[in-house]
């Protein structure tokens, strides 16, 4: 017995959820693992002596990490498939964070915090492949906007657990507070036992049999390969596709969104203290206001999330873009005005950019083949992480330099150069089926992106 129903139209199912758990746990953990060190860092600094270039350097060095883990991780995602890469960050996680509990130097912190940003990096294009190849149609924006709400709770969650432990666990805090992340790698590694392979990188690499046996297994025994609107390419892509055929256009879209939308978003997160103290807000409003700004950034992916299939992925881009610019805008102009004025235009920022942050993952994993799903969202991944870490690593200098009014100004700047790239290349991919997102032809393809704002925008 079969249907005609395609696998993208069917129903959520209880499989479907508890990939996204498997898949946004990852999100979560990277979250955390990025986040903790800004709370720890207060108490490393002295404990290991660091000087101000060390202090940058730890700080931005999982970002390091993940250009090269997004690289390695998406090229081997695409050629040993999703199931094989899924295990190596979770065991990654808890290796290097349970070794600092030991770390003694700057150097050998480096190292660790560095491996832990590779991990971050494999994560990011076999997590997100794995979830786009499996889900619904109406369910697959919203599913992988929902990682990045997922990281931002780990953020906050990081934010939390770090200030208790370092106000509970003694001489030694930071070393718990670091080697904390161990705890949820090991949740994480476990959930996922159990995750088959994907059936669309199953069919690229021509085992038909095998795809079947799985989708039959997921969906039920009335399914098989013709309920699944995949086909493999007659020539088959590789990693090097990515920046011709067709698909540089795409790529350089992605990169430059993606990195235009991090920049600040790091730059905050790993300085927000200083930040905020820099705009006149010490003490306890410094402490909750870095607390408040995390958790708004959660509710503005959350309504993005709600956002990304009702208004369209590429409406939702130039708004975020948009708003939160003109949030850092005012930011610089109104850089001595009142606490809760500042704290105010932090929060609109934070709620704004959500957007943009969530639509990361769903647009490299929607308009690239399977072929080379995994690459993209790792090539996406390395080079965004590029600018966050030297945004990330300059944060301090220019406020020592150039001040808080002009570290702002910058800011907006970056966030406005993304919302020009976004308004001429972003396409419009809520309603097609993942083939034909992925698909470079003009019959399936999107209308041409360039055309007037007010049109797209409004």
């Amino acid at each position: 017995m079969s249907n005609n129903i395609s696998v993208e139209d069917v129903p959520l199912s209880r499989f479907h959820r508890l990939l996204t758990v498997r898949s946004g746990g990852g999100s979560f953990v990277d979250g955390y693992v990025l986040s903790i060190i800004g709370i720890a860092m207060t108490k490393v600094s002295p404990a290991l002596g660091l000087n101000s270039f060390w202090e940058g350097l730890i700080a931005a060095s999982a970002l390091i990490g993940i250009f090269f883990g997004g690289f390695i991780g998406g090229a081997l995602t695409d050629r040993l498939g999703r199931k094989m890469l899924y295990f190596v960050g979770p065991t990654l996680f808890i290796v290097c964070s349970l070794a600092q509990l030991w770390v003694e130097s700057g150097e050998v912190l480096f190292a660790l915090r560095f491996l832990n940003g590779v991990a971050v990096g494999i994560e990011y294009p076999v997590a997100t492949a794995f979830l786009v190849e499996f889900m619904p149609r109406k369910s697959r924006g919203p599913c992988l906007a929902t990682l990045t709400i997922l990281w931002f709770a780990g953020a906050a969650t990081a934010y939390l657990v770090g200030e208790a432990i370092l106000n509970f666990g003694g001489a030694d805090a930071w070393r718990y507070t670091l080697a904390s992340t161990a705890v949820i790698g090991t949740l994480l590694f476990l959930v996922r036992l159990g995750t088959p392979e994907s059936p669309r990188w199953l069919i690229s690499k021509g085992r038909d049999q095998e795809a079947e046996a799985i989708i039959r297994r997921v969906y039920g025994a009335d399914f098989s390969l013709k309920n699944l609107p995949e086909q493999a390419e007659n020539n088959q892509l590789s990693f090097g596709h990515l920046l011709h055929s067709g698909y540089g256009k795409r790529m350089a879209f992605v990169t430059i969104f993606w990195t235009c939308s991090v920049i600040p978003v790091f730059a905050v997160y790993a300085f927000a203290p200083k930040v905020l103290e820099a705009l006149h807000l010490s003490g306890d409003w410094a402490s909750y206001g870095s607390i408040a700004i995390t958790l708004l950034f959660v509710v503005g992916c959350i309504i993005a999330t709600r956002l990304v299939n009702t208004l369209g992925r590429r409406k939702l881009l130039l708004h975020s873009f948009l708003w939160s610019g003109l949030a850092l805008l005012l930011l610089g102009a109104l850089r001595d005005g009142p606490s809760m004025i500042i704290l105010l235009m932090f929060g609109a920022y934070a709620l704004f950019i959500g957007g943009a942050q969530v639509l990361q993952l769903v647009y490299p994993n929607e308009i690239f083949p399977t072929e080379i799903r995994a690459g993209a969202v790792g090539v996406g991944t390395s080079m965004s992480r590029i600018g966050a870490a030297v945004g990330t690593y300059l944060v301090p200098v220019s406020l020592q330099t150039i001040g808080i009014g002009h570290t702002m100004y910058i800011a907006a700047g970056i966030t406005f150069f993304g919302l020009l790239v976004s308004w001429f290349l972003a396409p419009e991919t809520a309603a097609q089926n993942l083939n034909d997102a992925a698909s470079l032809d003009e019959n399936t393809e999107h209308p041409p992106a360039a055309r007037t704002f007010s049109k797209h925008a409004r």
